[in-house]
């Protein structure tokens, strides 16, 4: 098992597996994983502009003898020496997002099944919060606005879009809190940076994200103190919508079909 470092980049090597840790991003972190012979560079829905990636510049890195730190603005991220990863809230040390702990005989948090060629069914897992909700996720027909609890495609079909995007929000009194007095709500945002077919499962006994033929593990967290932050953050990273056009912004009729030219002529007078 062994630590390095780069320009930006917090690197864990442990037998074939090779972990990437970069800030990318406001108060934010990029997770890679792979066990392939190189970190493919696949942005995804990233924005990969290098320079932008460091511009922010309020990122430390620490290595010790028993694992590694790394924290970007009001994001920490804990790297013990078995490759295990804990996210933190910087200011307090309350706990964001983890994942369990090694256990003999039970499968690690980060998976990796061979398919063909160089492509993997990949798995990543994390341990569930009591009280934990989590918004988000694209256009589902189960009608649900707390996601928690649901197993979800990460299919588009019609009526179900897939924004592999959740925000998670831990009320305070099921918050752990290292510092006394903070008693905020914990929030983060989580992005799968994935674009292969797969699945969440947000059960009351752990989180599960897999993508069933990818090249790598790739995700995205960020942190701050309210809803509007975490999605200022999102879309700063992947890219915000334009404006719509005046000549778009009137009248929009929608339809699926129209089984005759008088149909089409009497909805158009």
């Amino acid at each position: 098992m062994t630590f390095s470092t780069n320009t930006h980049t917090l690197i864990w090597q442990h037998n074939y597996e090779t972990l990437w840790i970069q800030p990318w991003g406001e108060n934010s972190l990029r997770v890679r994983a792979t066990v392939g012979r190189e970190m493919r560079d696949l942005p995804g829905a990233l924005l990969a502009d290098a320079e932008w990636q460091t511009a922010h510049g309020r990122w430390q890195v620490e290595v010790g003898e028993r694992g590694a730190t790394l924290r970007n603005g009001k994001i920490k991220v804990e790297v013990a020496d078995d490759g295990r990863l804990q996210f933190f809230e910087a200011q307090g040390g309350a706990p964001l997002l983890r994942e369990p702990e090694f256990r003999f005989m039970y499968p690690p948090a980060r998976t990796f099944k061979a398919r063909d060629g160089d492509l993997f069914q990949v798995e990543v897992k994390f341990e569930a919060r009591p009280g934990e909700r989590f918004y988000g996720l694209g256009q589902h027909q189960h009608g649900l606005l707390n996601q928690k609890g649901c197993a979800l495609e990460l299919v588009q079909r019609n009526t179900q879009v897939c924004i592999p995007f959740l925000l998670s929000y831990t009320p305070p009194a099921h918050r752990e809190a290292r510092e006394i007095g903070d008693e905020g709500g914990a929030l983060f945002g989580f992005l799968w940076n994935n674009p292969a077919l797969g699945r969440v499962e947000l059960g009351m006994n752990g989180t599960r994200w897999v993508a069933e033929a990818s090249r790598q593990i790739d995700y995205w967290v960020t942190a701050g103190d309210t809803p509007a932050e975490i999605i200022e953050q999102y879309t700063e990273v992947v890219g915000r919508a334009p404006m719509l056009p005046e000549w778009a912004a009137g009248f929009w009729q929608c339809k699926l079909r129209y089984e005759t030219q008088a149909e089409l002529l009497a909805i158009a007078h």
